[in-house]
């Protein structure tokens, strides 16, 4: 966004310094490593010590600094250190060491913020408290010596807390005037401090009004919104981050036969990487050598896996399952499919980061207004009385009495009233917008394998077998990590079958497993492997050595509440939309199943961002709903998401709402829970409008003073915050 384009109004502190983060975070990863060790047996400032010189020492390594308190250590170093070549390090000296991602260092890092606005709270409300028993004998009519020592009592307790909790208010305020914009921290820092200073002033000229009481309960109550709003967006992460976490960081590169780990970023187009089982795709590329089975269901939502030998191309980020691969690099770095994905989703994540929310909408008008306001009431006393002590009461009077306490209550204390009663039917809101963008929607799409259902295949025709097949079968399928083997063996042990005692048993990478019965081999795998025709539906094929090749039939199972779910959108007048990477046979049977009209198959993870996004530029207001790591650019591109607890970490984190069970019914709950949550914000900004109508003609009349005004602003707090129970 260029400068002639940032708007000049804010309501979000943090949207200021995102850019200035991304540039920090840009301008580090050119140059040194920094690593983060988890070290949970150091105890002692001896351990620090010992910890700190042993790393000092390595080659490469910079500068590190241990906490006791974490129980971590912090490394700054050359870009060819790695943290296992450190852990390693300690472990020879005696100490246990793990490597940190960056989800754990942003975890803690969201913690200790949340832990920060809690302290700050709890210090304003014991101070508060305090205070208040304090004016209360200076309402009750004490004597001018007494209600002096009282009132200096007050600033003593009341300057350090406001100076200490109201740092965030400051801060924020700070940096919006720096990049001369405004935001509402700039009234609330105004009304704080003209409070302060008024009740400094009469303090100090003996008077009878000291409004410290009012300042402390301003302070208190714009925290607990704050708090409550930070709850709401601790859990949001960005989605770019995962999938980019996704990226293997080393590989195994062969050069003239030998074996060589270096950093992906040192490879080159055209190098061959060595990719051994259970290990994932460092680079796009073909296979040179080898034969095994990928699972793709991450990229393309393909449910089975997929066979590979030489001459099949294969994507950063698959999973090679069953034997080793060569592959070599057709694209590395920033040119895979798996990062190339990961920039799809940051650039949906940046469009919906425009999303303007009711609160922001409101503040645009509301802060300006406050301030034009609380200047001409001073200017309008000061021409009219010219006394400044009386024109600066009624100013400080104006800005408390419309300091947008209620109006920053109005969301965050709807959102937790309504996060919590989703989060009782299994249901838990991410973000705090979420609620507000779920109100709108009119589609909803939904992705197949993992969603919809469950994305284990189920054997369907074990009734078609005799149980020396399925004995046979069983005692094959026991010798395989393969989906249907496993689907076969728990359909095998559930119906009771034992196994048939076999010999030499034995897994062929991509084709199935054989093994000898009365020296006789028999073999369960692919239909071209076994000697069978291949059916249209999922099979797995046991060949006896009685005869024909014989075929296990698998479907996958419906999600639960996969039908309410759908049954109930459609009743509520959504367009319901299917779309999936798999085969076109599996998703148009699923959909006739579900009574889905709108459906689309082999869709890839561009296709379906895709998808999504051309239905908001036709006007539609979309929920996505996904699980996979091919739905996460669609997730982040949509107006609103939801995954399941089960989905991939980038697809949980891309989303804004994370069903928590396996039952999908309570989708079509949270859309009528969020249209109720719109209209009891929109009740709450009315509450709060009102509420100035009546007060500020009042406070500009000077009929209410500071002190009165601060008991209207917390009335008018606590009148939403109660609204906002409503929802329940």
């Amino acid at each position: 966004m260029t400068a002639a384009m940032r708007p000049n109004i804010s309501a979000c502190p943090a949207c200021d310094a995102a850019p200035a983060a991304a540039a920090i975070a840009e301008r580090d990863a050119q140059h040194d490593a920094h690593l983060a060790l988890s070290v949970p047996t150091v105890h002692c400032a001896l351990c620090i010590t010992t910890i700190e010189n042993e790393l000092a020492r390595q080659p490469g390594v910079k500068s590190v600094r241990v906490n006791l308190t974490l129980k971590r250590a912090t490394v700054e170093a050359e870009p060819d250190v790695t943290a296992d070549d450190l852990a390693r390090v300690l472990e020879g000296i005696g100490y246990e060491a793990h490597e940190l991602d960056a989800g754990t260092l942003k975890s803690t890092e969201s913690n200790k913020a949340g832990r920060d606005l809690l302290m700050r709270l709890a210090v304003a409300g014991f101070a508060s408290m305090n205070v208040m028993l304090l004016s209360i004998s200076v309402w009750s009519g004490a004597e001018a010596a007494t209600r002096d020592m009282f009132h200096w009592i007050s600033a003593a307790i009341a300057l350090p807390t406001i100076v200490f909790s109201g740092r965030p208010f400051y801060v924020s305020a700070w940096n919006a005037l720096k990049h001369r914009r405004l935001n509402m921290d700039v009234p609330i820092v105004l009304a704080i401090l003209l409070a302060v200073f008024t009740s400094l002033w009469e303090t100090s000229l003996s008077g009878e009004h000291a409004y410290f009481d009012a300042a402390l309960t301003l302070v208190f109550f714009l925290l607990a919104g704050r708090y409550l709003d930070h709850r709401t967006r601790a859990a949001a992460r960005s989605a770019a981050e995962e999938l980019a976490a996704l990226e293997v960081p080393r590989a195994v590169r062969l050069s003239d036969g030998q074996e060589e780990t270096v950093q992906v970023s040192a490879l080159n187009v055209g190098d061959l990487v060595l990719v051994r089982p259970g290990g994932r795709m460092p680079v796009d590329g073909d296979i040179e050598q080898g034969q095994s089975e990928l699972d793709r269901s991450l990229l393309t939502g393909e449910t089975l896996p997929v066979f590979a030998e030489p001459g099949l191309q294969v994507s950063a980020g698959e999973v090679n399952l069953t034997g080793p691969l060569v592959v070599r690099a057709t694209a590395v770095g920033k040119e895979t499919s798996l990062h190339r994905m990961a920039d799809l989703v940051a650039v949906a994540e940046s469009g919906r980061s425009n999303y303007t929310s009711l609160a922001d909408k409101a503040a645009k008008l509301y802060a300006p207004g406050v301030h034009i306001l609380s200047a001409l009431s001073f200017l309008g006393w000061y021409l009219y009385t010219f006394d400044v002590r009386t024109a600066l009461n009624i100013a400080a009077a104006v800005l408390i009495i419309t300091c947008p306490c209620a109006l920053g209550l109005a969301v965050p204390a709807v959102t937790t009233a309504a996060s919590g009663r989703l989060f009782r039917k299994g249901m838990l809101i991410k973000d705090s917008t979420a609620l507000e963008r779920l109100a709108q929607v009119d589609t909803v799409v939904f992705d197949k394998t993992g969603t919809l259902t469950a994305g284990t295949p189920e054997l369907t025709n074990l009734d078609a077998f005799s149980r020396q097949d399925l004995s046979v079968a069983l005692a094959l399928a026991m010798g395989s990590s393969h989906p249907l083997s496993l689907a076969l063996t728990r359909s095998g042990q559930a119906a009771g079958i034992a196994p048939a005692l076999l010999s030499e048993i034995k897994e062929v990478p991509g084709y199935g497993t054989q093994g000898l019965l009365d020296g006789k081999l028999v073999r369960l795998g692919r239909a071209s492997w076994v000697g069978a025709s291949p059916l249209a539906q999922t099979s797995a094929y046991l060949d006896a050595g009685d005869g024909a090749p014989k075929a296990f039939l698998f479907a996958d199972a419906l999600r639960d509440g996969a039908e309410q779910a759908v049954s109930a959108l459609k009743a509520d007048g959504k367009t319901v939309i299917l779309l999936s990477g798999d085969t076109t046979g599996a998703v148009e049977d699923l959909a006739n199943r579900l009574g889905i009209e709108r459906w689309a198959a082999e869709a890839l993870p561009e296709d379906k961002a895709r998808r999504v996004q051309n239905l908001a530029r036709d006007g539609k207001h979309v929920l996505m709903v996904g699980d996979g790591l091919n739905d996460t650019a669609a997730l982040a591109a949509a107006h609103v998401s939801i995954s399941p607890a089960s989905a991939l970490d980038a697809a949980r984190v891309a989303s804004d709402i994370v069903l928590l069970g396996g039952d999908l019914s309570p989708i079509a709950d949270a859309l009528v829970t969020a249209r109720s949550s719109t209209r009891r914000i929109r009740e709450n900004f009315r509450i709060a409008t009102v509420y100035n109508v009546i007060a500020v003609p009042l406070a500009v009349a000077g009929l209410a003073t500071p002190l009165i005004a601060a008991l209207a602003m917390s009335l008018s707090s606590i009148t939403v915050s109660l609204n906002a129970l409503r929802v329940r």
